[in-house]
């Protein structure tokens, strides 16, 4: 429970990592903000993090699979929000989606130079 009563299942406390660790898992994660200007920026960015990354540290690993995972999640939305711009409702959808995305990459990034490992909400965890 957090100080507001409720649960908070998307956060888990844990210390002791460096403030290495903690910069490249922030970066993995604020990395993705690279595909509002490049086409799939936003699952190259955090893939090349992971990959040169992942072995140095468990915190970036997991991290790093974690902004992976959601930026494909994200990107499969993408997709079908643009089909759906055929039928109007795609446009608000893609709207939203970006919200979404810029507003979780934040929390997710502060969360991870906290040294916590964060977990997306709506996220296809096809990475493990």
């Amino acid at each position: 429970m957090d100080n507001l009563g409720t649960e908070n299942n998307n956060v888990q406390q844990n210390s002791g990592y460096t403030k290495d660790e903690r910069m490249w898992a922030m970066l993995a994660h604020l990395s993705a903000v690279v595909g509002f200007i490049i086409p799939f920026g936003n699952i190259i960015a955090p893939l090349l993090i992971w990959i040169l990354k992942k072995d140095e540290s468990a915190f970036i690993n997991d991290q790093g699979k974690e902004a992976l995972n959601f930026q494909i999640s994200v990107t499969i939305y993408a997709f079908i929000s643009i089909i759906l711009i055929f039928i109007l409702i795609g446009i608000p959808i893609l709207i939203a989606l970006g919200i979404f995305i810029l507003v979780f990459v934040i929390i997710a990034s502060i969360n991870s130079y906290d040294g916590k490992a964060y977990r997306y909400p709506l996220t296809f965890r096809l990475i493990k």
